[in-house]
This record gives C-alpha cells, structure tokens and sequence, in this order.
C-alpha cells in the first residue's frame, strides 16, 4: 500500500519510513504542512499517517482538507497531543484511528491492518475469492491448500485488486499503489500489463482467471 508519512521530526519519519518499507509498504515522507498537501493533491494514497504537530499547518485542519479529496485514504493521527479534545476533534473530521507518541512500530502495524479490516468489511487477515485464498499477514496466496508463489509486485496488485473487488482500477491507480510518486520515479504503464500477464499465468494454472478482467483503453477489474 502506498502510505504517505506526514511528520517533522526527521529520526522518527526515518524510522517509520524504514519500518514500513520492509513490511512491505511504499512509503513518501513530508516534513511540513505545505509538502503534505502537495504531495496529497498529486498522489493517490491509501494511508496517511498524521502528525498534528505540523511546523506551520495544524494537522487538524490538514486532516479536513484530505477529507475533501475523491479518493478515500485512511488515516492514523500520530502526535504527542494527547488531550481529549484534540482526540476527538480528529476522529469527527474523519481520522480512522489515533496514536499518542511514543508508540510502537508494532501496535501501529497492527492498527494499520485493523482499519483495512474494517474499510473492507473483513473478518480475518484471510481473503477468499474464486477459490482462491489470500493471507495478507503472510503474504500467500493458495489454492486448495496449495500455495501460489507470486513475487512481491504480484502480491501488492492481487492484493489491491481483491480489496477493490467489483471496482475497475485504472493503470495510474495501479501503478501508484505499487510503485508510489510515478513523477519522481522511472514510470512505464506497461509494468502493470506485464505484471497482470504474469498473475494470470500463475492462478490459471489452477483454476480458470476469466474474473480477472481487462477493461480496455481503461485498466483491470476482479469481478466477484
């Protein structure tokens, strides 16, 4: 998932930059309320982690101003203000969670995959969907009992697609949850083809992949 990190404290964005890079997630860093919205206008994100106590922004009026935004990215307010007011402030103007510094890098991993639960209306970690089961906390994929083995790009594109079921997903979409700022990085379109050609040929060798569609001239849908 491409997870935008929004905080001015240099070691700890590092941290968390780190932190989440190697479970997986593609990660942007803003150090102030200014680069934040910026970044936001351009990029589609699927977690905002939010820092209240922004240098020259109040993160509260910043929480509102993603709110306005088509997409829907979900959003975790990370701050030393702890009081009550502020809690609730944040979680009216549509934060899905709060966590007070200093906290764990685990706790805030587990709060991460809670909201996507939650967004999801998923029960456990295991989506099934064709006959197929996906594990998003070990990252398989298996048929039958028997596991897939995908690369890490097949398994971030799965994994979006099944979350997204029903819902066509242009290629930018795609690609910017796989490879995150296509304006900073080597981008070609044709890396989500190639990707997608490459899913098809692993899970049809087990069953029929007619539910993976091409919506032509537009990108992919996982029809349920």
């Amino acid at each position: 998932m491409h997870v935008l990190i929004i905080e001015d404290e240099a070691g700890l964005a590092n941290e968390l930059v780190h932190f989440l890079t190697k479970e997986h997630y593609t990660c942007d860093w803003a150090s102030s309320g200014r680069e934040a919205s910026e970044k936001i206008a351009v990029n589609l994100y699927d977690f905002i982690l939010l820092d209240l106590g922004l240098p020259d922004y109040d993160g509260l009026d910043l929480l509102a101003e993603t709110k306005q935004l088509d997409h829907d990215p979900s959003v975790i307010v990370l701050t030393a203000r702890g009081a009550l007011e502020d809690r609730i402030k944040g979680l009216g103007l549509g934060a899905d969670d709060y966590l007070p510094k200093p906290f764990s890098l685990l706790e805030l991993q587990a709060r991460m995959q809670a909201v996507v639960r939650r967004k999801f209306k998923l029960k456990t970690s295991v989506v099934a969907f064709q006959g197929f089961e996906l594990d998003t906390s070990s990252r398989r994929v298996s048929y039958q009992d028997q596991e897939i083995l995908l690369t890490k790009k097949e398994f971030d594109l799965l994994h979006y697609l099944v979350l997204h079921r029903n819902r066509i997903l242009t290629r930018l979409q795609l690609t910017e949850h796989i490879w995150g700022n296509i304006l900073e990085d080597d981008y070609d379109s044709n890396y989500i083809d190639v990707h997608i050609k490459n899913l098809r040929k692993k899970l049809s060798t087990h069953a029929p992949t007619d539910w993976l569609e091409t919506v032509r001239g537009v990108g992919y849908r996982l029809s349920a």
